[in-house]
């Protein structure tokens, strides 16, 4: 399957009061391979996934990604044994707006303070409509990328 995925900073809280459900991540990465990454995500405690995600295709946007269910005990002891603390943990608010479901992740932990609203497309040429409170393209800013926030955590950046 092709991910299509764009980021950006929320301009400020607006997004709040629109969200309609909500759910707590938990995500560990395997070490660093050359063009993909492994993570095992934890859902609310309840379910849990496993993903492969290639690098970026020529788009910039879109890449591979393969999500599998697993046990949560699996997850659990994979996130203890392989992931070596590069864990990210945040809660996903979904924002329904203009026939698209926003993603707008509210990180905490070691990313704590860092709010990035994410939108999937179908295509690298979709048209959406923005709300009025996203506001900074941070797509093609590798720092926003989950796997680079579990070895390079919000905290630890110098300039913000």
């Amino acid at each position: 399957m092709i991910e299509t995925e764009l980021k950006f900073l929320p301009k400020n809280d607006g997004w709040r009061s629109q969200a309609t459900r909500h759910v707590t991540i938990k995500q560990g990465y395997f070490t660093r391979a050359e063009g993909y990454n492994v993570r095992v995500r934890i859902i609310d405690n309840k379910s849990a996934k496993l993903t492969i995600k290639s690098k970026k295709l020529a788009s910039g946007i879109s890449r591979y990604e393969f999500e599998y269910p697993i046990p949560l005990e699996d997850a659990e002891t994979m996130m203890a044994e392989f992931c070596g603390g590069r864990i990210v943990e945040k809660t996903r608010h979904y924002v329904n707006f203009a026939d698209n479901c926003w993603e707008v992740d509210e990180f905490f932990g070691a990313n704590k303070g860092l709010v990035v609203a994410e939108i999937e497309l179908e295509s690298t040429d979709e048209k959406f409509e923005k709300p009025d409170w996203v506001g900074e393209d941070v797509t093609a800013d590798n720092r926003y990328g989950n796997q680079n926030l579990a070895d390079k955590p919000f905290r630890e950046w110098k300039s913000k």
